[in-house]
């Protein structure tokens, strides 16, 4: 979520956090709690176990605990212990996998391929844990673009995640910079960027997926369930690409980047 630069990761004391949990019990009814900011996964599994422990007992009304997941720092976690934090709480985990194609992600150096995030994917199903997966629109540029959605799609249908959306891709640190490890992109205008959405639905074969891309980035807002609900959401998508004017699409200013 956060570049070095902007914001270093670091794990914060165990007994604050601990703290702050029974002073939130004695002020707040919360239903719903998020393990902020970066990838609480990373944690060992004992810790984690303890905040969710410490959440039961102080927020006895939260329904639900979720957290950022990063598929790599799964790799030391077996299925057996991540089956504790679901029975502990932990109910939802974020996956940004952003491609399912290894050179797209090679290129942002994303430090992921198509196996270890559908490792991790696998892994969190096995044990309950409910996947909400994010995929980046754009990420391939114009040179990538079609086996950046063909392959995330096959990730995706691998997978079988419970939640799946899109975003927009943008570059809080620049183009140029981003440019540095990726010297040939070219980013995708606004009909591209429909084109690869589309291509994506229509490599996707899900069984019972909620799909959302209604993030500030996008320019089309899709809501349905994949696959009840693909060829409505084709529809959309192509009404888009043939006629903006009438596919109700956000303005610059309404993207809120």
């Amino acid at each position: 979520m956060y570049t070095q630069e902007q914001k270093k990761f670091r794990a914060r004391d165990e007994m604050q956090v601990l703290e702050e949990i029974r002073r939130a019990g004695e002020r707040l009814i919360v239903q719903r709690v998020f393990l902020a900011d970066g990838d609480a996964l990373v944690l060992p599994t004992r810790r984690l176990l303890s905040i969710l422990e410490a959440i039961r007992q102080h927020l006895p009304d939260v329904e639900r605990v979720s957290s950022y997941c990063l598929p790599r720092n799964l790799r030391k976690k077996s299925v057996e212990e991540l089956r504790e934090l679901a029975d502990a709480g932990l109910k939802m985990a974020y996956v940004g996998c952003e491609s399912g194609d290894d050179e797209v992600l090679a290129r942002v150096n994303k430090g992921e391929t198509f196996e270890s995030s559908l490792s991790a994917l696998d892994k969190l199903g096995q044990a309950g844990i409910s996947r909400s997966v994010m995929i980046l629109n754009g990420l391939g540029g114009t040179v990538l673009s079609e086996q950046h959605a063909d392959n995330s799609a096959r990730l995706m249908n691998a997978a079988q995640p419970e939640f799946l959306s899109t975003l927009v891709v943008s570059f809080p640190q620049g183009e140029v910079r981003f440019r540095q490890g990726f010297a040939d992109f070219q980013p995708l205008n606004q009909q591209q960027l429909f084109v690869e959405v589309e291509r994506l639905l229509l490599g996707l074969q899900l069984r019972d997926t909620v799909f959302r891309s209604d993030h500030a980035s996008n320019y089309l807002v899709l809501k349905g369930s994949l696959g009840a609900d693909k060829t409505h959401l084709l529809a959309q998508v192509r009404e888009a690409i043939e006629r903006p004017q009438q596919a109700g699409l956000r303005q610059e200013w309404q993207r809120g980047l």
